[in-house]
């Protein structure tokens, strides 16, 4: 059983810059994918990252793409989202997830990942 606890959330102007951390633990990781999904009030879940923990090939949403980047210390069990130039449309709550399957960084859904985090607020401030 892996546990995933997410930190670094936070409340941004516009413009401004967030990394969040994932920390993994309960199992070895091998090549498994880890995302990072949010979801706003009122809406549904959505992928805005993923990561193969292996190879480190990576996934981004396109309203994120150039502004976003997913990395990972595989020493230490952890995945990064660093997060710049944010705007209001980016403010939700942000999940660390984890999936067995090493293709599911690659156009990843909610069903791929079995197992997440607890969740960190992100608010940008217009």
């Amino acid at each position: 059983q892996v546990q995933l606890v997410e930190s670094g959330g936070g409340l941004v102007q516009t413009g401004g810059s967030l990394r969040l951390s994932c920390a993994a633990s309960g199992r070895t990781l091998g090549n498994d994918a880890l995302g990072w999904f949010r979801q706003a009030p009122g809406k549904e879940r959505e992928i805005v990252a993923a990561i193969n923990w292996s190879f480190g090939n990576t996934y981004y949403t396109d309203s994120v793409k150039g502004r976003f980047t997913i990395s990972r210390d595989n020493a230490k069990n952890m995945v990064y989202l660093q997060m710049i130039s944010l705007k209001p449309e980016d403010t939700a709550v942000y999940y660390c997830a984890y999936s067995t399957s090493g293709t599911a960084w690659y156009r990843p859904r909610v069903t791929d990942y079995r197992h997440w985090g607890q969740g960190t607020q992100v608010t940008v401030s217009s």
